[in-house]
């Protein structure tokens, strides 16, 4: 007979903490979600008896290696590399890469934990992994990026493929870098399959990946207000990031009538108080994709805007946030900040962007308020369909995936509701996401035995 073992929620993170010493994004990342789980899972022997969440914070497998390659100055250089696979009950594992000076395997372990609940909330058969570098691409060639993305394939080529796991990009990996990765394992393995998501065009990528994150972001914050009795319409946004993300979301929130403010780099924001149109915002794409150049060139071309060195953009007056930069850019006091200056919705476009004293300040003050592993998941969704297209070697229409995207994002803010929904009509929606995420993947879990 099962033993349960059944523990209250600071015992189960006293034990995260003690196997993960000095992880402090990965243990937050576990606390956010267990606060609502233990709840839930209260009355359910089941999960108790099966140590799921216990098992849920244990990653499958942690691969760390070494990469090494040769600048343009003939230097031999030494990164750090790491594909974190936490689950694949219910597909093979799939999420980003991320090359960037912070990148730690507490990040990824976070990344990566975060990505199994995202994935579960799309409906799609997709486990949570997460993997990157230390690699800082900023300052380099060309050459020394397609140099240094082929040590790293070599070493990561052997730990992937289209039904075990599925990397795609994420910050600092963007479609040059996934385009050389892809070669080089085309290289190495004589196959041309679906390994990498986020493709070019050219070799099997998909249309519509590249806004896929930042409109799914928007779709789910207009399914929020609509809830509500609201809409975009007529609201400003202040948005932080000028990457990806940051830009789709901003040209969404313009093409659903509202009102974009700010944008930022990781040197400060752009604050423009007339609005950042459309085409200021394809200015901003070409100074960021193209020439990339910082934010602050931002005001030289446009002179009624001003930028403010060093500073996060959650100050400025408005009604909507969208923080689209990375994790624990938006802390306690920026969330005081934002609902004391009548912010009435926030919606993460980048993962886990809010600190736990911003989010229990967020949900106290019962605004909407969007986590990231419901409300970013577009991306990961259309990867989802892009694995698709590749199994059946053909290609959707826009259309056609800009329906599935709103479907999905849809879906998620639907299984939401379910688990979030309170007696007095408000929904927490960081509960109802953790707990919509967690059911799927727990119960195939248990359906697989003791693995």
């Amino acid at each position: 007979m099962a033993v349960s073992d059944h523990v209250n929620l600071e015992e189960f993170m006293a034990g995260v903490e003690r196997r993960n010493p000095h992880q402090t994004e990965f243990i937050q990342a576990v606390r956010e979600v267990a606060e609502d789980v233990f709840e839930f899972i209260e009355d359910k022997e089941k999960y108790h008896t099966a140590q799921i969440l216990r098992r849920m914070a244990e990653p499958d497998r942690v691969v760390s290696f070494r990469v090494c390659w040769e600048d343009d100055n003939g230097h031999v250089r030494v990164q750090r590399g790491w594909r974190v696979q936490n689950n694949n009950s219910i597909g093979p594992y799939k999420g980003g890469l991320r090359f960037h000076p912070s990148v730690t395997e507490s990040v990824l372990k976070f990344l990566a934990f975060e990505q199994t609940f995202k994935n579960s909330l799309t409906g799609l058969p997709m486990g949570g992994g997460k993997g990157g570098s230390n690699f800082n691409p900023k300052g380099k060639s060309d050459n020394e990026i397609m140099r240094f993305c082929q040590s790293f394939m070599t070493e990561l080529y052997r730990h992937v493929g289209e039904d075990t796991d599925v990397p795609a990009g994420d910050i600092g990996v963007g479609a040059r870098e996934i385009g050389y990765m892809f070669g080089q394992y085309k290289r190495i393995t004589n196959r041309f399959t679906g390994i990498l998501t986020g493709k070019g065009l050219e070799f099997g990528g998909s249309l519509v990946r590249t806004e896929a994150t930042g409109y799914g972001a928007v779709y789910f914050l207009q399914n929020m207000l609509e809830h509500q009795g609201t809409s975009i319409l007529g609201k400003t946004a202040v948005i932080s990031g000028s990457g990806n993300v940051a830009t789709h979301a901003a040209e969404k929130i313009i093409d659903f009538g509202g009102k974009v403010l700010t944008l930022s780099d990781s040197k400060g924001y752009i604050h423009d108080p007339d609005g950042i149109d459309q085409s200021k915002l394809d200015w901003i794409k070409e100074l960021k994709n193209v020439r990339r150049g910082p934010i602050s060139d931002y005001i030289i071309e446009y002179k009624g805007a001003t930028y403010h060195e060093g500073e996060k953009p959650w100050g400025v007056v408005c009604d909507l946030a969208l923080p689209c930069a990375t994790q624990n850019e938006l802390l306690g006091h920026h969330a005081a900040l934002l609902i004391k200056n009548g912010c009435t919705g926030v919606c993460e476009g980048a993962n886990m962007p809010t600190d736990l004293a911003g989010i229990k300040i967020f949900k106290e003050a019962g605004i909407c308020y969007a986590p990231g592993k419901a409300s970013n998941a577009g991306g990961v969704a259309v990867s989802g369909l892009e694995m698709s297209q590749n199994s059946a070697r053909l290609s959707w229409t826009e259309a056609d995936l800009q329906q599935q995207l709103r479907d999905i994002m849809k879906g998620i803010h639907d299984s939401c509701l379910e688990y979030g929904q309170k007696p007095d009509g408000t929904v927490d929606y960081v509960k109802g996401a953790n707990i919509a995420g967690f059911v799927k993947v727990a119960d195939a879990m248990i359906a697989f035995g003791v693995v």
